[in-house]
């Protein structure tokens, strides 16, 4: 699940070399930190945060299989 955060990511931004996602897991939880240069953060977010959203959706499907609940963090 992190190599899927990390294409959706680097298709959308300018500088796709600055996009880091870390993995935290938990036993039933798996948190995505993604972490893109600071010109690119609303283009990841986009309008009214949906394409953060979108991003989100797919991964808690993706998730769905594992039987684990995912969390994407867009952090600055």
């Amino acid at each position: 699940m992190k190599e899927l955060i990390q294409y959706i990511a680097k298709a959308l931004v300018d500088n796709p070399d600055q996009v880091v996602v870390e993995e935290i897991t938990t036993q039933q939880t798996l948190v995505l930190e993604l972490r893109v240069a600071k010109e690119d953060i609303g283009k990841v977010i986009g309008k009214k945060g949906r394409t953060a959203q979108a991003m989100r959706t797919i991964l808690s499907c993706a998730s769905a299989k594992e039987k684990k609940r995912a969390i994407l963090e867009i952090v600055e």
